[in-house]
């Protein structure tokens, strides 16, 4: 099964896809739909392979120098291209949120009228 996961992932490239039926072979149960794989999904097959043994190996570099046989210079190039495709968590810079997103977050019930206008109060200093 992981050299069909390896075609499709050669085939697609930088392309988008989604995934429309998924079967579990133990079951037969299959599921039918539209469904945006996960951003790992979508590197290629070595790439995840690479971010794979990255984790095993808790993040050792020395450890990935000696298992792909190259340098400290490349891991790190191959890790900042990977993290470039991975953009999974967007780093806020400006710390106090916007009077709309306070309000948002009020009408959705996840902070009390109290919070949020103290959240205003702060957000204007």
């Amino acid at each position: 099964m992981a050299r069909d996961w390896r075609d499709l992932t050669e085939r697609v490239g930088d392309e988008d896809f989604v995934v429309t039926r998924v079967r579990l072979p133990r079951t037969g149960i299959e599921v039918g739909g539209e469904f945006e794989p996960p951003l790992l999904a979508r590197l290629e097959h070595e790439d995840q392979v690479f971010v794979g043994e990255f984790v095993r190996c808790h993040g050792s570099i020395k450890h990935m120098e000696k298992a792909f046989g190259v340098s400290y210079p490349t891991i790190k190039n191959r890790l900042n291209r990977i993290a470039d495709r991975l953009r999974l968590v967007q780093i806020d810079t400006d710390p106090r949120p916007d009077r709309s997103a306070i309000l948002e977050r009020l009408d959705r019930g996840e902070i009390t009228a109290s919070q949020a206008a103290e959240q205003l109060r702060e957000a204007r200093s």
